[in-house]
């Protein structure tokens, strides 16, 4: 079966067309800006702009037309009501056309189900990104937040702190890069509350330091990874302790980060656990995991009407009963 998704909740559009097993297509378009953030409404006109000419350049690299596609599926939510409004619209706009099944899928867990194509059964999942930061794992039907984010996401912190510094959008790659020529550790507040977290704090400390012109910007971004990642680290763990499962995987577009990977590597290696980051492109946001997840979840049987496609801003990752696995 061939499934087709549209991915559309923050600043990237993406489409993908996938098989149970293989990526056909995965085409994608990210609004970027000098500076300031991703507006919602800049966002839905991004994406509103460039669906028709996306969509056939992923059916012309999949080697499809639309008539091939067995279900298509879109990204239902969590994210901005403008952006998620534009792509559910146009799913809809070629299930009618096309007389093809439709289905809603939640963007948060299409994350960790695209690690399943690359045979990874029963994971941790620590999903980094801008908007959101959570540690997933399926228990009891459900994918269960073990941990979150209090506040911002730890991509939002560290794009924030880049634009604070004048780096743009976005600004995960460039801090990375300063924090390679740190030199010291700056102490920066730590915060683990349970198993949650919080970077607001972080961020405001950092920016404050850098503002008082005391300290290099190599070695605040060096230290505000480093305590940051501790962080996500020491929460992911408690959650691999806590389920027993085997399987670690990194997902979201934060996974890009080295560092980040270089700690969470050592961590499992201390376990004996099994470490997984797929491919980049499958990482950030992207529509072969919409289409690979709305894949699944047809063939378990989940079907959408129309009138229960509406988008959810909100949507909960432990509101899916993950009856498809």
């Amino acid at each position: 079966m061939i499934a087709l998704g549209i991915e559309g909740t923050a600043h990237t559009l993406g489409i993908g067309v996938v098989t149970e097993k293989e990526v056909l297509a995965n085409v994608f378009d990210t609004l970027t800006t000098e500076k300031g953030g991703i507006h919602p409404k800049e966002a839905a006109e991004h994406h509103a702009k460039l669906l028709r000419s996306l969509l056939k350049k992923t059916l012309k690299e999949a080697r499809i037309c639309i008539e091939n596609v067995d279900v298509i599926a879109f990204s239902q939510g969590p994210g901005l009501g403008p952006a998620l409004r534009v792509v559910a619209t146009a799913a809809r706009a070629l299930a009618i056309k096309y007389n093809k099944p439709i289905v809603g899928v939640n963007h948060c867990i299409a994350h960790v189900e695209i690690t399943k194509m690359f045979g990874v059964k029963d994971p941790v999942g620590l999903y980094v990104s801008g908007g959101n930061t959570q540690v997933l794992a399926l228990e009891g039907g459900r994918y269960r937040v073990f941990g979150e984010t209090l506040d911002i996401g730890i991509g939002n912190a560290i794009d924030t702190f880049a634009r604070e510094i004048g780096l743009g959008f976005p600004g995960g790659p460039k801090i990375e890069k300063l924090a390679q020529k740190g030199e010291r550790y700056i102490e920066l507040p730590y915060a683990v509350k349970g198993m949650d977290l919080s970077f607001s704090g972080i961020l405001t400390e950092a920016v404050r330091k850098y503002r008082s012109g005391k300290y290099r910007v190599e070695d605040l971004a060096y230290s505000f990874q480093e305590t940051a990642f501790a962080a996500l680290v020491e929460v992911t763990e408690r959650a691999v302790a806590h389920t027993g499962k085997e399987e670690v995987v990194l997902v979201g577009g934060v996974a890009a980060n080295n560092r980040l990977r270089e700690m969470l590597m050592m961590m499992t290696e201390d376990r004996g656990t099994a470490f997984f980051v797929p491919p980049y492109d499958l990482c950030r946001d992207n529509g072969a995991m919409i289409a690979y997840t709305g894949l699944r979840m047809f063939k378990g049987g989940i079907r959408f009407n129309l009138e229960e496609t509406i988008v959810k801003q909100k949507f909960r990752t432990d509101e899916v009963e993950v009856s498809w696995d």
